[in-house]
């Protein structure tokens, strides 16, 4: 069985929907204000930039991660445009998981001549 099969069908469709009509070759801030076009258009719940504190020895450290996209408050949305997606940005998205307590991570790259995602389960 596949988590959050139907939520993530969704928002992968919408990443394709962008990627068709812009194309490879923007910078991530477009992608982003693209696809929250399409949440607010697809009455999708959504965070743009989320804030998340890190917690060391139960205090918190001064620097925060910013996810792109917390979609349905359950799913790390984070763009990328680059030649090729690397290890680095697995596991800024396993990061992004272990600090969020969220589950799934879709990983997107914009940048490529076909739209390329992972989905990176905690």
């Amino acid at each position: 069985m596949i988590f959050l099969k139907e939520e993530s069908f969704k928002i992968i469709g919408l990443c394709m929907e962008v990627h068709n009509q812009l194309g490879a070759g923007f910078l991530e801030i477009v992608y982003k204000d693209a696809l929250e076009y399409e949440f607010k258009k697809g009455n999708i719940p959504y965070a743009r930039e989320k804030k998340f504190e890190v917690i060391y020895k139960g205090i918190i450290l001064p620097h925060n991660f910013y996810a792109d996209f917390v979609v349905y408050n359950e799913i790390i949305l984070e763009i990328k445009c680059a030649s090729n997606l690397c290890d680095a940005d697995i596991a800024q998205c396993l990061n992004y998981l272990k600090v969020s307590q969220c589950k799934l991570a879709l990983l997107v790259n914009f940048g490529e001549k076909s739209l390329v995602h992972k989905r990176i389960v905690l």
